[in-house]
């Protein structure tokens, strides 16, 4: 990542500072891209969502997210397949991808990590696990 993105500080009772990241939340129900995004413009996210994993590879590409949150269980193109693609581009490899699920089972988390992922968060998720889960991965990039 670029040295002039937003570092994520944490102090003991603070939530980490985020502001000016950019965010994709990639997801079939309208409900976590509506929560998510809530959440996270509250922060000082900007934040993009896209339906599916075609929605989300033109969103990609025009708006080089830091960090980008897929849902596995998704139509056409599912969250495997589309972390799988953006892993495979050399312009996005190293961006953090975080899998969302419902399902909490070691298999889904081991396949999650076999297509690149980073982190596994599942839903229903808290505001300090999204926060957080952002948090830990801009501060490996610093």
């Amino acid at each position: 990542m670029p040295a002039a993105r937003t570092e994520a500080r944490v102090t003991d009772h603070s939530a980490p500072d985020l502001q000016g990241l950019k965010i994709l939340v990639i997801d079939d129900s309208k409900t976590i891209r509506r929560t998510a995004e809530t959440l996270l413009a509250k922060e000082g996210c900007t934040v993009f969502t896209a339906t599916d994993g075609f929605d989300a590879l033109s969103k990609i590409a025009d708006h080089n997210p830091d960090v980008i949150f897929v849902d596995i269980m998704m139509p056409r193109l599912d969250g495997y397949q589309t972390c799988s693609l953006i892993k495979h581009n050399e312009n996005f490899r190293d961006t953090p991808v975080i899998m969302l699920s419902s399902k909490d089972g070691l298999f889904d988390r081991a396949r999650g990590r076999i297509v690149g992922s980073e982190q596994y968060l599942t839903k229903p998720f808290t505001r300090d696990e999204l926060l957080g889960a952002i948090a830990e991965q801009v501060s490996r990039a610093v």
